[in-house]
Parts: C-alpha cells; sequence; structure tokens
C-alpha cells in the first residue's frame, strides 16, 4: 500500500519561474532534499505550497511533477502591488490554503510543515478541529528574530500542538521538546557532491570563505584581515553575496588588504551552480567564519559547513555548540577566540597529509536520515 505524506512550506520550482512566487532558496533546497528523501522511505508526497506572487496580475492553481511519486499544489493567487493588493493577496492565500488542507488533510492524516509565522495561526486553528497529525520542521525560533510577544505566544501554541518535530540541531531539540517527543534531527541537505577533479594546481594551499557580506555576521571582514597572517604559500579567496554597498565594500577591503600581505587575497565574485561546486573543489579549507556571539549560533547549523564538506573540503570553523556536539563536529577544525591571528593558525594547523574524506560522513548521513524521517512519520502514524 502506498504511503503519502502532505507538505507545507513556500515552495516553486524553476520551470514555474514567471510567476514570481516568493520563497527562500536556501529553505526550498532542503525542503527537496527531504522530499527526495520521503521517497526513498518509500512515501509519495503532496507538497502544498503557500507561495503568492509577486507579480502585478494574478494566477491560477496549478499541480506539478516535483519526483518520481511526488506532486506541489500551487494555489490560486491574486495580484501583488499597492498596500491594498499587499493585504488582499495575503488575505485570500489564507483562504486559499485553508480550502487546500480541509481536502488534502483528513482525521489520521499526518501533515509535515516547514515552519512559519504567516501560517502558524491558521494552523493551530486547522490542527485543533481536524485531529490530524502534525510534525513540525522547526528551523529557528522566529520569535527570537522579530523580538515580538505576540509572535512568541503563536510559536509556542504551535510548539505544543506538534506530535514530533524535525529539528536542524541538537540544541534546539533540547529547547522545545521538553515532552520528549518523537524527532530527529537534519543539519542541512545530505548531497554529495562527485569529485570534479578540479585543482589550481600552483603548489599553494586554497582556503575559500563563500558567504553574505552582511556586516552584522561579521564573517567576511575577519576572513579579510585574516590574510596578514597567512605566508606566500596560501591563497585566501572569497565569493558571496551582499548588498551593492556591502560588495563594494568588500571588494575595496580586499584590494588594500591584499596590497599589505605575502599571502595571496582574491575576490572570485558570487558563483551558483556547476561554477560553485567546482570553484570549491579547486580548493583545499572551507571557512565557516561568524560571530559566536549571535544569538541564531544557539540553533541554527551554518549551511556553508555542509556544503564544503560535500564538495570534499576540510573546514575551520568558529568553535559553536551546534557545531561541535553535532555528528560532523570530529571533522572540523576549530578555532575558539574570534580573531584574524586564531583563525589563520587553525588554518596552519590543518593537516593536509591526513588522510580525510568528508563525503563519506556525509553519504552517512543522507542514509541515516532516510532511516530517521520513516520511523519518525510511522512513529506518528
Amino acid at each position: 500500500m502506498e504511503k503519502t505524506v502532505c507538505y507545507l512550506g513556500y515552495y516553486d520550482i524553476e520551470k514555474n519561474k514567471p510567476e514570481n512566487r516568493n520563497y527562500v532558496l536556501a529553505a526550498t533546497n532542503k525542503m527537496t532534499y527531504i522530499v527526495s528523501a520521503l521517497e526513498q522511505s518509500g512515501f509519495s508526497v503532496k507538497l502544498i505550497s503557500a507561495s503568492q506572487t509577486l507579480n502585478p496580475q494574478k494566477y491560477d492553481g496549478k499541480v506539478l511533477d516535483i519526483g518520481k511519486n511526488s506532486k506541489l499544489i500551487l494555489l490560486k493567487t491574486l495580484p501583488w502591488g499597492n498596500k491594498l493588493r499587499r493585504v488582499c493577496s495575503r488575505l485570500y492565500s489564507q483562504l486559499q490554503l485553508l480550502r487546500c488542507l480541509k481536502k488534502q488533510v483528513k482525521k489520521g492524516d499526518t501533515l509535515l510543515v516547514y515552519h512559519s509565522l504567516a501560517y502558524a495561526r491558521l494552523l493551530t486553528f486547522f490542527k485543533k478541529r481536524k485531529g490530524f497529525r502534525l510534525v513540525l520542521e522547526v528551523e529557528e525560533i522566529y520569535a527570537d528574530v522579530t523580538g515580538r510577544e505576540k509572535d512568541r505566544k503563536t510559536e509556542q501554541q504551535l510548539f505544543a500542538l506538534a506530535d514530533a518535530y524535525v529539528f536542524p540541531t541538537e540544541l534546539l531539540n533540547e529547547k522545545l521538546n521538553a515532552a520528549n517527543k518523537p524527532h530527529c534531527i537534519i543539519y542541512g541537505t545530505y548531497q554529495v557532491e562527485e569529485d570534479r577533479h578540479c585543482s589550481f594546481n600552483d603548489g599553494k594551499i586554497h582556503a575559500v570563505y563563500a558567504g553574505t557580506f552582511d556586516p552584522r555576521k561579521g564573517g567576511v571582514q575577519t576572513v579579510i584581515q585574516t590574510a596578514k597572517f597567512l605566508d606566500e604559500h596560501y591563497h585566501v579567496h572569497i565569493i558571496g553575496f551582499g548588498s551593492k554597498a556591502d560588495t563594494e565594500k568588500t571588494i575595496a577591503e580586499i584590494e588594500k588588504t591584499a596590497a599589505e600581505c605575502t599571502c595571496q587575497l582574491t575576490y572570485d565574485g558570487c558563483l551558483s551552480g556547476e561554477d560553485y561546486i567546482r570553484f570549491l573543489q579547486s580548493c583545499q579549507i572551507g571557512l565557516s567564519t561568524q560571530n559566536p556571539d549571535a544569538k541564531f549560533n544557539d540553533t541554527s547549523f551554518p549551511s556553508k559547513v555542509l556544503s564544503y564538506l560535500a564538495n570534499g573540503l576540510r573546514v575551520v570553523s568558529v568553535r559553536i555548540p551546534v557545531v561541535e556536539r553535532s555528528a560532523i563536529g570530529e571533522l572540523i577544525s576549530f578555532y575558539s577566540e574570534s580573531t584574524p591571528k586564531a583563525i589563520a593558525q587553525a588554518i596552519l594547523n590543518v593537516d593536509m597529509a591526513k588522510p580525510y574524506d568528508s563525503r563519506a560522513k556525509i553519504e552517512t548521513l543522507h542514509e541515516g536520515f532516510v532511516q530517521k524521517i520513516q520511523s519518525l512519520l510511522e512513529a506518528v502514524q
């Protein structure tokens, strides 16, 4: 008998790009991976997307194939535009979502939900009245970000109603799952990238920072200064993204610092897709630098760490509990003091001659998650 699970979140696919529906790429990437893992576990998936258009026109709902046995249900959406149109679009979206849930989710069914404040109240209302089994995928506590007490109350009500959880870190499970309900952990996407056999072939050790240029995160600025404490045997690469102002400031700082150190330091653009993969695999060390005191470090797992490991890189990371206590903590070279000198020393301490296979570890995590998500869903049914 075929097992089916409904999965709710903000989601769309490339072929539907002209409709310009709202979603976050990092979230859709993780949802895509989870759908794949569910299919490998023997489930078919009905993925219900709450994404509205950001275009000034309406679109009908549709059903699209997203896997061997999985479908994407896109809801009708009203035009986006001025304040009144945006309010109408949001209200219409909530109505469409409620109608879809009533049709697709019956009493006793299991609904996997990518947690969002946007539909948290609706979901709480529907859960209390319908009696379905709720598996809540909680990536972070949004009230910690917004600082609004009403958001905290909304989240707490929904968290309490969940029958099981999917968390990105062990620490978040400890924080939210006091009742010890069924749960599983997934740090991010466990998608191993095959070796492209790329190399700069210049005899240097290449370290790369791939990530945001947002100064509030503090990562790229520290990496740039780290180059001052490395010698000519090293090349530090910066690839990433940010606002126009942050990018221009970052490039200017790279150029200024590069003129002051013997280590080669370069900005290599904002890369994606195959270009991004091949560039990472041309390097030997991935740098995960961020403010260790930031509140999100308590509950969110840095995605770049998994990206580096999936491409075979050794990783230098700030010492934070979510990484150190994770299943991949043994693979990481940590630094405790968030200074350029400490980061440089951690880079210098990486033993490039030591046998290393991060891809095997990621593959093990993948196999484990496929088994765990299957057991989790079976436990709540």
